[in-house]
């Protein structure tokens, strides 16, 4: 089913890409979609700036919907890929517990029906319950993920909160959902995490690249890389997407930004890549921060990093993979 072309996100209640706004798991049943967008208004955990609860209703309402023809895979994304939007977890402003419950009941609505996840954050701690709910489906261990980010998330303690936006891979690791050594990083740099935070990493067998080995070989060369590391060992991909992994030039609406980053050039077919060659079975996008973007610059990224996605989901079903 097509995008509504005679409309736009301007025009009507807002939903992602202007797909069916479904509410309860019983509609789930019965549509039976391929992949279920939903959204995670929660940024109680965020260090820095604050904002990206908007982001699930920024990229609704504010992102520009050109069209779903896409142009290098030569196919219409919505002939072949059944979307819907299972709007939002219903968070608790402030109180982490049942916040974390209401995501990874949301996620498990749709992961449990075989439905690919796409949940929009939201700061990046909703990964943690996300990702578990993901891997309660498939199986702990099972799944690995591919982590587009500036920073590698994997601290003990961030000011005293377990949960903070800075932890959510090391509480999957620890909790045995996903792996260390089926976590594969791409795009950190800068001035963090400091040495004993890195040797812990070391540790559980994490892999990344970081953007100075993405300047040096190129980002092709890097992806091929790291493709091949996240099918190994594995039955399905997490694809999770900090959006300060491009350079605060293309993203300036987010909580920690970081120079240095990639260009949604690169960023974009990277993460099709990553859709066309392994089987993606979750997606997020999080760090959206609409008070602090610019023209939109942010949540339009974000949200082509999600239309790239599901180009690639497209493409491989209608070729039968």
């Amino acid at each position: 089913m097509r995008a509504q072309l005679d409309s736009s996100s301007y025009m009507g209640v807002p939903t992602f890409g202007l797909r069916p706004h479904l509410t309860e798991p019983g509609q789930l049943d019965e549509w039976a979609p391929d992949v279920a967008v939903i959204g995670a208004p929660w940024d109680d955990n965020t260090t820095n700036r604050p904002g990206a609860r908007f982001g699930p209703r920024a990229l609704r309402a504010n992102a520009y919907d050109a069209g779903s023809y896409h142009l290098d895979l030569e196919i219409e994304i919505f002939d072949h890929l059944c979307v819907v939007d299972y709007g939002d977890a219903i968070v608790s402003p402030g109180v982490w517990e049942p916040s974390r419950a209401a995501i990874h009941r949301r996620v498990l609505d749709v992961a449990s029906r075989g439905i690919v996840p796409v949940v929009i954050g939201g700061d990046h701690s909703v990964t943690w319950p996300s990702g578990t709910a993901v891997a309660d489906h498939h199986g702990h261990g099972r799944i690995g993920m591919v982590h587009f980010d500036a920073h590698a998330d994997t601290a003990d303690v961030l000011r005293g909160n377990l949960a903070g936006h800075g932890t959510p891979m090391r509480r999957l690791i620890e909790s045995g959902a996903i792996a260390g050594r089926d976590f594969v990083q791409i795009g950190l740099r800068g001035y963090w995490p400091p040495p004993d935070v890195q040797e812990w990493m070391r540790e559980q067998g994490m892999r990344h690249h970081t953007m100075q080995e993405i300047w040096e070989r190129g980002i092709k060369d890097v992806m091929d890389d790291a493709i091949a590391e996240a099918g190994d060992g594995t039955d399905g991909i997490y694809l999770s997407i900090d959006i300060d992994v491009l350079d605060p030039g293309f993203a300036p609406g987010t909580g920690t930004p970081e120079p240095g980053g990639l260009a949604p050039v690169d960023l974009l077919r990277a993460v099709r890549e990553v859709a066309l060659r392994t089987n993606v079975v979750a997606v997020d996008v999080t760090e959206v921060c609409p008070p602090y973007d610019h023209a939109d610059l942010t949540v339009n990224n974000a949200h082509r990093l999600i239309w790239e996605t599901l180009a690639g989901l497209a493409y491989k079903k209608r070729s039968g993979r």
